[in-house]
């Protein structure tokens, strides 16, 4: 399978209703970039997924290792953080 290439999946049609400008934008965005707007809106919810998805492990990952007792403390934490190379860090002064 080619870079890209999505597996064949069966699809299912989905209808909602968006704010008038928000189709504009995705339309716009679709003309752009010559794409279908169900491209466009389904490559949004993609992306909202994945993110979403990642962040909710995250959680739970987190919420796990506290139940274990894996912690840090904030000092320790921040002796760490201080301990890191600069260009590592983020610039939180933006």
């Amino acid at each position: 399978m080619s870079p890209g290439a999505k597996k064949k999946e069966s699809r299912e049609q989905v209808s909602f209703k968006m704010p008038a400008t928000m189709k504009m934008r995705v339309d716009r965005l679709a003309e752009a970039t010559r794409r279908s707007r169900s491209f466009v809106i389904e490559e949004a919810i993609e992306h909202y997924l994945t993110m979403n998805e990642w962040q909710v492990q995250s959680i739970n990952a987190g919420l796990s290792d506290l139940d274990k007792g894996r912690t840090v403390s904030q000092e320790e934490m921040e002796k760490l953080w201080d301990e890191k190379p600069a260009e590592s860090q983020v610039d939180t002064d933006r």
